[in-house]
C-alpha cells in the first residue's frame, strides 16, 4: 500500500475549515481516507496511476487545498511510516534514509507512553524495539506496541475507520460573537458555504435549495416571546456548484430579513440537490462569453424582489389563444410535461388582455393601417363555457398575421358573432399578440 499523510499548520487566528470538510475534500482523490492522530491519511495505491503518479498527485493535493493555511505532506509504504515522516517534517527534521528501521521512537504513537523505559533499555529507533523478543515485549509493554510494529513493517493488515460522505449536507457553526445583522451572519456563513462546495464536489451534486438557520440568543425581547430559530431558504433554477452565486443569493435574502434577536449559532443544510453533469465548454470563442448567465440573473432578481414578482411563461394544453400561455414563478419547477403546440405561426408573446383596435372605415389601425399578410385562421371559442356561465357568449374568431408600419408584425383577430347571434352586432378587431 502507498499512503500520504497530510497536516495543516494555521497561523494564530487563522481559521481552518471543519474537519469533516477537510476529509470530504480528500475523498475526491481517493475513496480511502481516514483520520489518525493529528494527520489525515490517504491510501492511494489503487488510484495514484490515474493522477499521473504519486508526485503528481501530491502536487495536485498541494495546489487544491481548501484551507489558506500551509499544508505539510509526507508519503510512506504504510500509514505509520507516512505519519512518522510527517511528524519529522513538522519538527524541521529530515527523515532518515533507512525507513522504518531508523525512524525515531517518539514518532510512533504506540510507543509514546513507554519512551523512558525503552530509552533506558537502549531502544531509540523503531528497529531497536522490533529486534526485542516478541513474547517479552508483549508481556512488558502490551500487545499494542508489537502490533503497531507489525503494521509498520507490513506484516499485519491496517485497520482504519474510513470516512464516508453523508447523504445530506448539514453543518452547524458557533458564531465567534453575537450577530446582530445580516453582514455578521454572512461573514460566518462563508465558512459553511466553503464546506458545502467540498461536499457537492465530492458527491458530484449541484445545489438546488438550501436552508440557512440561526439560533436566537434571547427567548423574549421587548415583552414578546421569540421562536428558538429563524431561517431563510435559497432556491436556484438550475443545479449549481458556484459558491459566488449562492453567496450573492444568500446576501440578497439576508438583506431583506430582520433578525428578531442576536444570533449565536448558524446552521446550513441542503433541502434539494441534483446530479451534477459538470461544466460544458466550447472551442468557439463566441460560446464562452463572460458575465452572468440568464438563470443566475433570474435567481438574483427573485431573491431581491420576491419569488412571486419574477415569473416565466408556461405553455398550456388549450386551443384557445388566451389560454395557451400561463405564468408561474421562475424558481418554481414545472411538474407537468410541456404542452404540445400545433404547427402554427403563433406569436412568442401573447397579451394578457386583447386590445381593441381603432377602426377607420373597414380597416383596423395600430400605429398605422394594418396590412393582413396571413389568414384567416378560424376558431370557435367559448361554447363549452356558455353552457356553464349564462353571461358568457360564445364567439367565432378569424385570426390574421398583420403588418403595422410602426409596430412590425402583429397577431390580430376579428371577432364575429356566434351563429345564433348573427346580425346582433358587427365585427370587432383586437390585438392578441406580438412577434419579435
Amino acid at each position: 500500500m502507498h499512503w500520504i499523510a497530510l497536516r495543516w499548520q494555521p497561523e494564530a487566528g487563522q481559521p481552518l475549515p471543519p474537519l469533516d470538510a477537510l476529509g470530504w475534500w480528500a475523498l475526491q482523490f481517493t475513496p480511502r481516507v481516514a483520520w489518525l492522530d493529528e494527520g489525515l491519511l490517504l491510501e492511494v495505491e489503487a488510484c495514484e496511476r490515474l493522477w499521473g503518479g504519486k508526485r503528481a498527485l501530491m502536487r495536485q493535493i498541494q495546489a487544491s487545498s481548501p484551507a489558506e493555511a500551509p499544508i505539510q505532506q509526507a508519503q510512506g509504504a504504510t500509514s505509520l511510516i507516512a505519519l512518522a515522516r510527517l511528524r519529522l517534517y513538522a519538527a524541521g527534521v529530515q527523515p532518515p534514509a533507512d525507513v522504518p528501521v531508523a525512524l525515531p521512537l517518539h514518532t510512533l504513537s504506540a510507543a509514546r507512553g513507554h519512551l523512558d523505559v525503552l530509552e533506558r533499555l537502549g531502544c531509540r529507533t523503531w528497529g531497536d524495539v522490533a529486534r526485542l523478543p516478541r513474547g517479552g515485549l508483549a508481556r512488558r509493554f502490551g500487545k499494542t506496541l508489537r502490533e503497531a510494529l507489525d503494521v509498520a513493517w507490513g506484516l499485519a493488515p491496517e485497520q482504519h475507520r474510513w470516512l464516508t460522505l453523508p447523504d445530506v449536507f448539514e453543518q452547524k457553526l458557533e458564531l465567534p460573537a453575537l450577530a446582530e445583522g445580516a453582514p455578521e451572519l454572512m461573514w460566518s456563513a462563508n465558512r459553511l458555504l466553503a464546506a458545502l462546495q467540498i461536499w457537492l464536489r465530492a458527491r458530484q451534486r449541484g445545489a438546488v435549495a438550501l436552508e440557512l438557520e440561526w439560533t436566537l440568543d434571547l427567548k423574549r425581547y421587548n415583552g414578546v416571546d421569540l421562536p428558538p430559530h429563524q431561517s431563510i431558504t435559497v432556491r436556484t433554477a438550475e443545479p449549481t456548484q458556484d459558491m459566488a452565486h449562492l453567496r450573492r443569493l444568500m446576501s440578497e435574502r439576508l438583506a431583506l430579513t430582520q433578525l428578531a434577536a442576536p444570533a449565536s449559532w448558524l446552521r446550513l443544510r441542503t433541502l434539494e440537490t441534483s446530479a451534477w453533469a459538470g461544466a460544458s465548454t466550447s472551442f468557439l470563442p463566441e460560446d464562452n462569453r463572460k458575465g452572468d448567465k440568464l438563470h443566475e440573473l433570474v435567481e438574483r432578481l427573485s431573491a431581491r424582489l420576491g419569488a412571486q414578482q419574477v415569473v416565466v411563461q408556461v405553455a398550456q394544453a388549450d386551443h384557445r389563444p388566451e389560454a395557451m400561455q400561463g405564468w408561474r414563478p421562475a424558481l418554481t419547477p414545472s411538474r407537468s410535461p410541456p404542452a404540445v403546440q400545433p404547427d402554427s405561426l403563433y406569436p412568442p408573446w401573447l397579451l394578457r388582455q386583447p386590445v381593441p383596435l381603432e377602426m377607420r372605415g373597414d380597416h383596423p389601425h395600430y400605429r398605422g393601417k394594418l396590412r393582413r399578410l396571413v389568414g384567416p385562421q378560424r376558431f370557435k371559442t367559448g361554447w363549452w363555457d356558455a353552457v356553464e356561465q349564462a353571461d358568457h357568449s360564445p364567439s367565432v374568431r378569424d385570426y390574421y398575421i398583420a403588418e403595422s408600419p410602426g409596430a412590425g408584425l402583429l397577431w390580430i383577430y376579428c371577432e364575429r358573432p356566434f351563429e345564433a347571434q348573427e346580425g346582433q352586432h358587427g365585427h370587432r378587431w383586437y390585438l392578441q399578440g406580438l412577434y419579435a
